[in-house]
């Protein structure tokens, strides 16, 4: 009996060889095969199709960034060109207003120069009026004043009469 168990026992181990596969191996791995097949076949194209869309829009995305900068530098690039030409003219407008302005100064002061010149003019010629009027009136008034003076320093009359007048003594004119 011990050698039918050991027999049976031997034989058994033979079929239960884990090196050498067996039928629920196979079965197994046609199971897996099966499943594999159908997740390439039904998942895989649907996610390589949202990869692809998601691949797709982020080309697009970057593409867009990449003609908004473009876009950007482009209008940088004229915006700065056109405040440089504002910023001349603006240079241009005020050198000319400068000089405009200092034309006009000018002017203004060589009239002034004009009108105070004139009036000066005007006022040396109302002097040498008013000193020769004063003149003559000196020179009239200087003889009557030196015969008074004389009679009163003499005490006689130059005029003639040989005495003094008693207006002249007291020295009222």
């Amino acid at each position: 009996m011990d050698s039918t168990l050991l027999a049976a026992e031997g034989g058994e181990e033979k079929t239960n060889n884990f090196l050498i596969p067996n039928g629920t191996f196979f079965v197994e791995l046609i199971i897996f095969l099966v499943v594999l097949g159908v997740i390439w076949k039904f998942v895989v194209p649907p996610i390589r199709a949202v990869l692809d869309e998601r691949a797709e829009r982020v080309a697009k995305t970057t593409d867009d960034n990449h003609r908004a900068a473009r876009a950007f530098a482009d209008a940088d690039a004229k915006y700065r060109g056109e405040l440089m030409d504002a910023r001349g003219e603006a240079a241009k407008i005020r050198d000319a207003a400068r000089g405009e302005g200092q034309q006009i100064l000018d002017q203004m002061r060589t009239k002034a120069r004009q009108e105070s010149d004139a009036i000066q003019k005007q006022a040396d010629e109302e002097l040498q009026a008013q000193a020769r009027k004063v003149a003559s009136d000196l020179q009239s008034g200087v003889g009557p004043l030196s015969d008074t003076l004389a009679n009163r320093v003499l005490g006689v009359d130059a005029n003639g009469s040989g005495k003094a007048s008693l207006a002249d003594q007291t020295g009222r004119v």
